[in-house]
């Protein structure tokens, strides 16, 4: 992401923000249809791509998962910006989804997908709600 103009770099952490509100929107037809595992998978990569798109805002460049969560951490949990009980929820979530995905066996539930959502959107809005505020400091 090193290179970018100011206004690719508003785009996109545009884009990224609602890539994250659009995948945590496709949680609801996963959870109505029994794709619990899925459910699981969509609301952590809504939280993913919101973390991405807090990122890039403040010019951090990873290259994985681990990356994000790491400078995610090191960046906004540690530093007080994210609440430090956001920052476990992020890291439980990347648990969950990882098991559900790749783990033998392992199949999500109703109850934990109803107990992941309204976090997850909490979560997203905290970010959206901390890039807004960027977006008002960088957008002409």
């Amino acid at each position: 992401m090193t290179g970018l103009t100011e206004q690719q770099r508003i785009d996109i952490v545009r884009y990224r923000l609602e890539n994250a509100w659009n995948t945590l929107a496709e949680v609801e037809s996963h959870r109505e249809n029994g794709f619990y595992n899925t459910a699981v998978n969509r609301m952590y990569y809504a939280c993913y791509y919101a973390v991405s798109a807090l990122l890039i805002a403040n010019g951090i460049v990873t290259k994985s998962h681990d990356g994000v969560r790491h400078q995610f951490g090191l960046n906004f949990v540690l530093t007080g910006k994210v609440s430090p009980e956001q920052g476990r929820f992020f890291s439980r979530l990347f648990s969950k989804r990882s098991t559900g995905d790749y783990d033998d066996f392992i199949n999500h539930t109703l109850e934990t997908v109803d107990e992941l959502l309204p976090q997850a959107q909490v979560f997203v809005k905290t970010i959206a709600d901390m890039l807004n505020v960027w977006f008002a400091e960088h957008s002409k």
